[in-house]
């Protein structure tokens, strides 16, 4: 079966963009030329995100590929279809990713956002968390965890400083939900 992984990063206060959907505050932050992003996109070979964010990316991106390689699932009431290497869903968030689970292939990687996360986390889909603390408050924007149906312990791997910025993986204990 394969892995749900979240791999992203957010301010300390919690948020993953900031009111106007901007991650300049992310790309602001120092690495020091530390990353983890390479070792971990190898792992992947499908990536879903909500339209919200794809756009942003998209955006950011500019004439870049996005995730070359890589199939894009992109959860939308607006769109249908297929685009390049992807697909545009609309239905069961987690019907849809049990699917893919079960299917033969690498890492899924939830990249955002955050009603698409904690939908996943309130399944107990998610399997593992990389959390990227960028040395930012907001204030205010768009939460990474809005509040939800979602509690749940995990297991703490390891702790990586990359620059200015810390990730911390995490590893879901099984049955943690409280009913």
């Amino acid at each position: 079966m394969r892995k749900v992984v979240f791999y992203g990063a957010m301010s300390i206060d919690g948020y993953l963009a900031d009111e106007q959907d901007s991650l300049q505050w992310l790309f602001d932050t120092n690495l020091a030329g530390v990353s983890t992003y390479e070792a971990f996109i190898e792992q992947v070979d499908t990536v879903v995100m909500g339209k919200t964010t794809y756009d942003e990316v998209k955006k950011m991106l500019g004439e870049e590929p996005l995730y070359p390689g890589k199939q894009k699932i992109v959860f939308t009431h607006q769109m249908k279809g297929s685009f390049p290497e992807g697909r545009y869903v609309d239905g069961d968030v987690n019907t849809i990713i049990k699917d893919l689970k079960v299917a033969t292939g690498k890492w899924i990687w939830i990249v955002g956002g955050g009603g698409l996360v904690t939908s996943l986390m309130a399944s107990e889909l998610i399997d593992d968390y990389w959390i990227q603390l960028a040395p930012v408050f907001l204030g205010s924007g768009k939460r990474l965890f809005p509040e939800g149906d979602y509690e749940q312990r995990v297991t703490f791997v390891e702790a990586t400083q990359m620059g200015e910025m810390v990730e911390l993986h995490y590893q879901k204990k099984q049955m943690t939900k409280k009913k």
